[in-house]
């Protein structure tokens, strides 16, 4: 009988999610458009800017003289007006009187917009056109907890107190081909979504995703071009690719953010065996089992002893059990933030690690 050696290989992938091509890229050019206009809230109980806003001043002259009402500047002593930036966004083939949301805000030294009017506000893009105006009663949200003042009286908001006036030409129809570009670059998630473009619109005939005669072609981790087919328009064409099933790999991230010390991590971030030592916390993450009694079910398998300092599972434990860990030992948010990151630079678990 033939005597070897039996060699076993492991592979280890990333969990698989299910999501729509739509969820996971944007067709390049169908794209919202900022716009920003300058203008004046007027009907305000005297929380208007100040006299000394020489802009807000000069402002009110010149919409006055614009109705026959010459005024200097100097001269107006009004209390309740204020100067303001309005932006909105042009949503992708607007048309003309379609309406826009407008977000307005104080650049001056007013109290509150509570109660204000906006006048007809122009709105630009970076070229410089008209591509919509603002205007109506402006509204701060609702109060604050305690019954008192809005929670932010100098931003208001208009919804839908903007109409588009100028159109952004872009003819769809008439393009054969189109681009895609992934939310987050990954060169798993554009090969599969690759192939199940062309799975779809050519199951029997493409057998290679790479042929020149692809409907999808990826070029780089983040892009893939597309090939109209000739028996469909592009409209529909691209709302197919929109609809599409896609099983992606989604990489394990832990954002952290330093200003309000939260830590958001994935509930199946592996911790490798380490022992820590901050300030006055020692903690050691093990994959042995606890001899505790007294031991914390913390989840997921793992379990903490408060005497021994010590998460353990039998599998490594997870970045949330070492964290929940953490806080029974009256960690701060502070104390944790400087402790994930020397586990990061450790090489103690495999997530990317991002500070906000």
């Amino acid at each position: 009988m033939f005597k070897g050696i039996l060699t076993i290989t492991l592979f280890f992938t990333l969990p698989m999610y299910a999501a729509k091509v739509s969820d996971l890229a944007n067709i390049v050019g169908v794209r919202d458009n900022q716009l920003i206009g300058y203008g004046l809230v007027v009907g305000l109980n005297g929380t208007g800017d100040k006299t000394t806003s020489t802009f807000t001043m000069q402002s009110m002259s010149n919409m006055l003289e614009s109705v026959n009402v010459k005024i200097d500047p100097n001269d107006i002593q009004s209390k309740n007006v204020a100067a303001v930036m309005v932006t909105a966004k042009l949503p992708p083939f607007a048309r003309q009187g379609d309406k826009l949301d407008i977000l307005v805000s104080s650049i001056g030294d007013a109290k509150s917009l509570e109660g204000g009017t906006l006048l007809l506000t122009p709105l630009s893009g970076l070229d410089g056109r008209i591509y919509a105006v603002a205007q109506g009663a402006v509204g701060i949200g609702g109060k604050s907890e305690r019954g008192g003042a809005a929670n932010h009286p100098l931003v208001a908001t208009l919804p839908n107190g903007g109409i588009v006036e100028r159109e952004v030409v872009y003819d769809l129809y008439s393009k054969t081909n189109a681009t895609l570009s992934l939310k987050e670059s990954n060169f798993q998630n554009v090969v599969r979504i690759q192939t199940r473009i062309n799975e779809t619109f050519a199951p029997a005939t493409n057998s290679d995703s790479n042929a020149t005669n692809s409907v999808a072609v990826a070029v780089d981790p983040r892009t893939i071009r597309l090939q109209k087919p000739e028996n469909i328009s592009m409209v529909e064409f691209l709302a197919r690719v929109q609809n599409i099933d896609v099983d992606y790999v989604k990489e394990d991230r832990i954002i952290i953010n330093e200003r309000t010390g939260t830590v958001i991590a994935g509930l199946g971030v592996e911790v490798s065996p380490i022992v820590v030592t901050h300030n006055n916390i020692t903690i050691k993450v093990s994959n042995e089992p606890i001899n505790d009694p007294e031991a914390v079910d913390m989840g997921s398998g793992a379990s903490f002893s408060p005497q021994q300092a010590m998460v353990a599972s039998a599998n490594n434990p997870t970045i949330s059990s070492v964290t929940r860990a953490l806080q029974r030992m009256g960690a701060t948010p502070k104390d944790m933030i400087a402790i994930i990151e020397t586990m990061k630079k450790a090489g103690a678990f495999n997530a990317d690690l991002e500070i906000i």
